[in-house]
């Protein structure tokens, strides 16, 4: 069974579903592929600004920065690593290279 929710006016009401075989399971997967191309984009856009911020300079005392950024990079490797190998068909290279790309065509402007 799955749970499904409708959203009618204000209020969500729950209806369940049987799960037959002909279900679209490879939708949802591709849904949740999207949604983590998606982020990476939501991603690569906020780095220029993030970047701008006045909290992302180095400080020789704390040996790094007020909020945290030089642990960004780490961050997005993980991240795509997890959200590419669960819901995508483990093209987590191809990704990377697509978010580099988004990420300089943002840094340019």
């Amino acid at each position: 069974m799955s749970i499904k929710h409708v959203k009618r006016g204000t209020r969500f009401t729950t209806t369940t579903t049987s799960l037959s075989l002909s279900s679209p399971v490879t939708e949802v997967g591709e849904d949740d592929y999207k949604i983590a191309c998606l982020l990476m984009v939501f991603i690569a856009v906020a780095i220029p600004r993030l970047a701008r911020n006045e909290m992302s300079v180095y400080r020789a005392s704390l040996e790094g920065h007020i909020n945290n950024i030089h642990c960004l990079a780490k961050a997005i490797n993980s991240l795509a690593g997890a959200l590419f190998t669960i819901h995508g068909p483990g093209d987590v290279e191809e990704r990377l290279k697509e978010f580099l790309a988004v990420r300089d065509t943002w840094v340019a402007r």
